[in-house]
């Protein structure tokens, strides 16, 4: 059994009754939607036309939002229906990067992810969806897509359906019957600055990265003239979090390379480093629990783990590399030397630390500009920026002798980041999203933070300062060192913002 959803848009008169009905059956609160309609229009007046579709959750057969919600909130039942459990769900929003329908919304009364779930408190009765019973035309068609005696089945076999992204391999459910393409392909189109009876809130803004990205709307082209608002989830949190995080996994994985390869031992590696790293993830852990919509229930990330979700093998990852920080630091301070081995553990748990968001944005399928190959080589080389710039400033206060070696690897480290960027930025792009996005951060509206704080400060101004520090003795070149330090700091953090609005700008809906 796999309960499906046709909706004919050839008999649909976008009449909003099952907008309307949903919002009356679940007591959806105001400013959200599980289902809605969008109007685009086509043409130059007086030849306009003008198309709608009904959208909403997908029912996927091989759903993200369930293989990434961290505590099993979102499951897929055995009847097909995807349905949410919101006493489990800790409002980290993972669910709604990974729907490439934009079909997830924090229900602002419970703080907790919600969506359309085919009605299933009706369905196990007997009944329709309350979307179903009201739609006057008899556009709405549910049932069970295995039965091939059901209305839905002989019309998917019957009648040319079509659905929304399948190359995402999510196996939607909800198939569409005349519906117009460009509905269904939102980065196509362009979006007006006021709607049909509307007018657009500053923050209902995505950067204009459709048809036009950011330019005057084509004359004649699709363009969206009613939609709901569709908030980007993660903010400024989910960035700095990403820059902590990256300071944390770079102290030990720097000073695991200086007293394994270079025989460094010194204060900087032996008590700086782990101090920094267990300072650095715990600011990350609170962050990531202030990010939360439910931060009370982040217990439940060790509690009620659901293991195929990469937030809580980031969890388990961050537990463990504080342990190894503790042991590090315990061994430099009670035997003066830190083990080989828990030196090259460290590392391996470092690695493990920057990396695993990698895998973690790998399942947010909705953001394509996060699917980058290159993206987990990015985060751990962004780990050794991170980790030697931080060193560096605090060994040159100190008066630390590892300031050389230090200084060496921020600029190689720089150097090869900035080259992994400008690969995620210009390689062929693997999808029209990508590009948009890509277009967005070196042309678009975020160029200028790209080109002016990512670049010029956090590569430009370190690696000049660096050199110049080379020829350099004293306290001048110690004070370029320190500036270019916290320029590449700078930098990065700048990065890891646009980076997370980028992914966002792209509409998937």
């Amino acid at each position: 059994m796999r309960y499906g959803f046709v909706i004919d848009q050839d008999r649909c008169i976008g009449c909003h009754a099952c907008t309307v009905a949903c919002k009356e059956e679940h007591n959806v609160a105001v400013g959200v939607f599980r289902t809605w309609v969008k109007y685009i229009e086509k043409g130059e007046f007086p030849d306009v036309s003008r198309h709608f579709a009904v959208l909403r959750c997908n029912h996927c057969d091989n759903a993200p939002c369930v293989e990434i919600c961290p505590t099993t909130a979102l499951f897929r039942r055995p009847d097909g229906i995807v349905d949410f459990d919101n006493s489990r769900c800790i409002g980290c929003k993972s669910c709604m990067q990974a729907c490439p329908y934009d079909a997830l919304y924090i229900d602002p009364k419970s703080n907790t992810a919600a969506k359309c779930n085919y009605c299933a408190h009706r369905v196990e009765t007997g009944l329709e969806p309350a979307c179903v019973i009201v739609c006057p035309t008899q556009a709405i068609i549910p049932g069970d897509l295995d039965d091939p005696t059901s209305r839905i089945s002989r019309t998917v076999t019957a009648q040319k359906v079509t659905a929304r992204k399948p190359h995402k391999g999510t196996r939607p459910k909800l198939f569409y019957v005349g519906v117009d393409g460009d509905l269904l392909e939102p980065a196509t189109l362009t979006s007006e600055r006021a709607y049909v009876w509307s007018e657009r809130r500053p923050d209902d803004d995505t950067y204009e990265v459709g048809a036009s990205n950011g330019a005057a709307a084509i004359p004649g082209g699709a363009r969206v003239v009613y939609d709901v608002a569709h908030p980007a989830p993660w903010g400024g949190k989910a960035a700095l979090y990403l820059w902590t995080k990256s300071i944390s996994a770079g102290a030990l994985m720097v000073a695991a390379m200086l007293t394994t390869l270079l025989g460094v031992d010194d204060l900087t590696t032996n008590i700086v480093s782990p101090l920094a790293a267990l300072i650095f993830t715990g600011l990350t852990s609170l962050i990531l629990i202030a990010d939360l919509k439910r931060p009370d229930r982040f217990y439940y990330l060790l509690t009620k783990p659901n293991f195929s979700s990469w937030l809580v093998w980031g969890c388990y990852i961050l537990m463990a590399y504080s342990a190894a920080a503790t042991a590090w630091l315990g061994c430099a301070i009670f035997i003066l030397r830190v083990p080989t081995m828990l030196a090259v553990i460290s590392a391996v748990l470092g690695i493990a630390t920057a990396g695993y968001t990698a895998f973690l944005f790998a399942q947010a399928k909705g953001r394509e500009l996060w699917q980058s190959s290159l993206f987990l080589w990015h985060l751990i080389v962004q780990a050794l920026i991170a980790g030697s710039a931080l060193l560096m400033i605090v060994g040159i206060i100190i008066g630390a002798a590892s300031i050389s070696y230090l200084a060496a690897m921020l600029a190689a480290s720089i150097v090869l980041g900035f080259a992994m960027v400008l690969g995620e930025l210009y390689l062929p792009a693997i999808s029209e999203d990508v590009r948009r996005a890509a277009e967005l951060i070196t042309g678009g509206a975020l160029s200028r933070r790209f080109w002016g704080l990512s670049t010029i400060v956090g590569v430009v101004i370190p690696l000049a300062l660096l050199w110049i520090a080379s020829a350099e003795t004293g306290t001048d070149g110690a004070i370029l060192r320190v500036i270019a330090a916290l320029a590449a700091l700078g930098g990065l953090a700048a990065f890891e913002s646009i980076w997370i609005e980028a992914g966002q700008a792209v509409p998937l809906s």
